[in-house]
């Protein structure tokens, strides 16, 4: 071999054996670089992530997270707050109205943050480790069948015609039966709480929280109602702001402490692996290399895809903190209910475009809110 030759040889060894081991794969190859690298830039005290299991309660799983950083943003240790006690008497309050609806509404598994607001106004919080709500002898919750055999009682009611004076206890029987009967009262360090006096340890007060949404063909900065599926009240009103005050409200109360819920539309092709809105609808997200531009959203292009059913109101999630990629853009760092999945083992990126375009609804305290904004909605 010849010397030139030799050393060739000897510096090309010693560059593999130099290159980190997180750029080789198990097969030997270089691993692909990730497109979207991020740095923290803001990141709020919350809770572990947890997985919904099959329950459709996103809306609970994602408020619960925030209410548990709000206990501890006013210096609360960490607590696990339970989801399923929220969902059991929001079980109650939709087996009701549906019925006084004579059946003409969606009994839907689903939700929206302020049907947490409205139930622990009635009922408080308790812990997690008091009430799971879990089915006898299991690690994960399923409502598959507890949701069909509720529907079934609130329909049999129904075409009864002439609801009896016993369907609710009867309802309610059943409803403890898979969930258990919530309690009265319960441990907590060592003392006695009631559900509501717990709510009031934590320093939580219901009416510090609002809804916030974007919509043209209702009044500006002022409280309306929104017709989405899943928000079966009927009565709880949003307050409706331009399209680009959405991420500025939310990127404005994380950096003031105050974490977000984000309700609304992660089912369109631009999600994974970042939530993004592309310049370009054609880009492969499989395939990016690098951080794509992205649009500005409007108005139009937001009343659009609502309109169209395109953007809805299918999942909620926590916006715990804000980070920036290689190019200094903001992203929310986001908080999800599908356990420990992913790149980001159970977080998500969500650029403010994204938030702009597909939020259907968000929950804030209102106490966190832009000077302006508070003013111009009164507050």
């Amino acid at each position: 071999m010849k010397k030139h030759t030799l050393i060739l040889s000897i510096l090309s060894v010693a560059l593999i054996v130099a290159l980190p081991l997180s750029s080789i794969a198990q097969n030997g190859k270089p691993e692909k670089k990730q497109a979207y690298e991020f740095a923290t830039d803001v990141l709020l005290d919350h809770t572990a992530v947890k997985s919904q299991d099959r329950t459709s309660t996103c809306w609970c799983w994602a408020t619960i997270s925030m209410l548990e950083s709000e206990a501890m943003r006013m210096g609360k240790d960490s607590v696990e707050l339970s989801e399923m006690y929220i969902v059991r008497h929001a079980y109650s309050d939709k087996a009701d109205t549906y019925v006084k609806r004579q059946g003409e509404m969606n009994f839907p598994p689903g939700g929206a943050c302020h049907d947490v607001i409205n139930q622990m106004k009635k009922h408080g919080l308790v812990t997690d480790e008091v009430y799971s709500g879990l089915q006898l002898g299991s690690q994960q919750h399923n409502h598959s069948e507890i949701h069909a055999v509720l529907n079934a009682i609130v329909d049999a009611v129904v075409k009864a015609r002439r609801p009896s004076i016993r369907w609710k206890e009867a309802y309610n029987a059943v409803a403890d039966i898979y969930f258990g009967t919530p309690p009265e009262t319960f441990e907590y360090n060592g003392k006695t709480y009631t559900p509501l006096k717990f709510m009031d340890y934590l320093g939580i007060n219901p009416d510090d929280y609002i809804e916030i949404t974007s919509v043209m063909d209702q009044p500006m900065y002022e409280q309306i109602s929104v017709i989405l599926p899943d928000n079966w009240t009927f009565s709880d009103e949003y307050y409706n702001v331009d399209v680009q005050d959405l991420a500025r409200i939310a990127e404005y109360s994380i950096r003031k402490g105050y974490s977000v819920v984000f309700g609304g539309d992660v089912s369109n092709q631009f999600f994974n692996p970042v939530g993004i809105v592309p310049e370009d609808d054609g880009v492969d997200m499989k395939k990016i290399e690098e951080p794509v531009k992205e649009k500005m959203v409007t108005a139009e292009m937001r009343q659009e895809l609502l309109d169209n059913y395109t953007t809805g109101d299918d999942h909620a999630m926590h916006l715990v903190g804000l980070s920036k990629d290689q190019n200094g853009d903001l992203y929310f760092y986001t908080k999800n209910s599908w356990g420990e999945r992913g790149e980001w083992k159970g977080y998500q990126y969500l650029s403010k475009q994204y938030v702009n375009l597909n939020v259907t609804a968000m929950m804030v305290n209102k106490n966190a809110l832009p000077k302006d904004i508070k003013k111009k909605l009164g507050l």
